[in-house]
């Protein structure tokens, strides 16, 4: 019996070593940390001339949101970039995927890193990407950017109850999920608060993500969206000043203040005197649902009410950069409650929704007594 036991434990040895010696020699894709952002450089295709970079199929750590970034802020990405992912909960993968090229919510001075609009794709834990070149180089610096939005917050997302208007004219504060509220880590943001002047214009986006997701997981969306403008595009925080999701519920964006009138990243020329809300969804051809529309107008509705602004009136802007749709120091009138589209050459915040503009401007001046 003592020889068998040796025998079995000198098999046993023998085992874990060849075990461990098998797991050194496979290679190891990381993954995202827990509420991180992994980078992955895209290779080129040597078969032929520079104009596919790609990540070829590979497993990874779990993540939900990604995109493409690349060193100077100010090239263009001339090409299509699609991208694939594996569903971390079934094992299958998706179809390809498009991103658009560049992301045109952004600081009005070139910061960071140049970067497609980001993809919320779910957990996952596989990716393929491929960049096929148009007519002009890839710039420097291509890489795919993986993001976890990490743990949910200790309890569940509670907005801060709903004020009625302060005075005459004026519309109710709205309930306001607050960044502790979708679980930001304020160590990631820059410190200090940038603010503008008197907020005269409220201008209307969509993330351009999944429109299919539950409202239980808009906070990961919004954490991922945070990092990726922080972390891959290298903002001071995340861009848009409020986020509202398909149940209608307002998420505080950009830290200062949502009283207050904050410098936000959402209308290249046009971030000064405004603030941006984002729509969380794609509404190009797809209806955005009442409870969100509702959401918009009540947002839209106090933050210009807070300056005595009627949401059906127009304000005139100056242009702060020649990327925009106007030339720098150019005098620009826009409605109150404008879209994108109308300050850059977008289809944000989709055909879809701004069709519905009007509906929203009138639900807005309602809610201020007009």
């Amino acid at each position: 019996m003592r020889l068998e036991r040796r025998a079995a434990l000198a098999a046993a040895v023998t085992t874990t070593t060849l075990l461990l010696q098998y797991l050194a020699a496979v290679p190891a894709h990381a993954g995202p940390d827990p509420g991180g952002v992994t980078t992955i450089d895209l290779a080129s295709d040597r078969r032929g001339p520079d104009t596919l970079r790609q990540v070829t199929p590979r497993t990874t750590g779990t993540f939900a949101l990604l995109g493409v970034s690349w060193d100077n802020p100010e090239a263009a990405l001339d090409g299509t970039v699609q991208v694939r992912t594996r569903s971390a909960l079934t094992g299958e993968w998706s179809p390809w995927y498009d991103l658009p090229a560049e992301q045109d919510d952004r600081p009005d001075e070139p910061t960071g890193r140049g970067a497609t609009a980001p993809l919320w794709v779910g957990p996952s834990n596989g990716v393929a990407v491929r960049v096929a070149a148009g007519t002009h180089p890839f710039p420097a610096g291509l890489r795919a950017e993986l993001v976890d939005p990490g743990a949910d917050p200790a309890s569940a997302p509670e907005p801060r109850p709903a004020e009625s208007a302060p005075r005459t004219g004026a519309a109710p504060r709205p309930a306001i999920v607050t960044r502790a509220g979708w679980g930001a880590d304020e160590s990631l943001r820059e410190p200090g608060f940038v603010y503008t002047g008197d907020v005269r214009v409220v201008f209307v986006h969509h993330t351009d993500t999944t429109n299919d997701y539950a409202c239980s997981d808009a906070p990961k969306m919004i954490r991922s969206i945070y990092q990726y403008h922080v972390k891959s595009n290298g903002w001071r925080d995340i861009g848009y000043n409020f986020l509202v999701d398909r149940c209608g519920t307002i998420y505080e964006g950009r830290a200062g203040g949502v009283a207050e009138p904050v410098l936000g990243a959402h209308t290249l020329g046009f971030n000064t005197n405004s603030s941006g809300v984002a729509a969380l969804g794609t509404y190009v051809s797809d209806q955005a649902p009442q409870e969100q529309m509702d959401g918009i107008a009540q947002i839209a509705a106090w933050k210009l009410g807070l300056t005595g602004r009627d949401a059906q009136s127009t304000a005139t802007l100056v242009s702060a950069s020649d990327g925009s749709l106007y030339k720098k120091g150019t005098s620009v009138k826009f409605d109150a409650i404008s879209g994108h589209r109308d300050a850059f050459a977008t289809e944000c915040p989709g055909a879809a929704l701004y069709d519905r503009l009007g509906e929203i401007r009138t639900a807005a001046s309602r809610l201020q007594g007009n």
